[in-house]
């Protein structure tokens, strides 16, 4: 099930030099951002329960992206 709508989708897409845009590659996009997305926001929970906080700040997504990022 796709979260993310086409729309904002194609208009990153279209934000990187895209003249058109096919469904299929929005719907591809949006998949692999939302596969990411789950990804650090799993990560940032964890780091939110271990300072002891029940609420996700935007630091903690900033630091899981950023521990991610340099475990690629």
């Amino acid at each position: 099930m796709q979260i993310i709508p086409y729309a904002p989708i194609e208009r990153v897409i279209r934000k990187a030099g895209a003249d058109r845009v096919s469904e299929s590659a929005g719907e591809a996009l949006a998949e692999i951002l939302e596969e990411q997305g789950m990804k650090i926001s799993k990560e940032a929970i964890k780091l939110a329960n271990h300072a002891g906080r029940k609420t996700v700040k935007a630091e903690d997504i900033l630091l899981a992206y950023e521990m991610m990022q340099s475990h690629d």
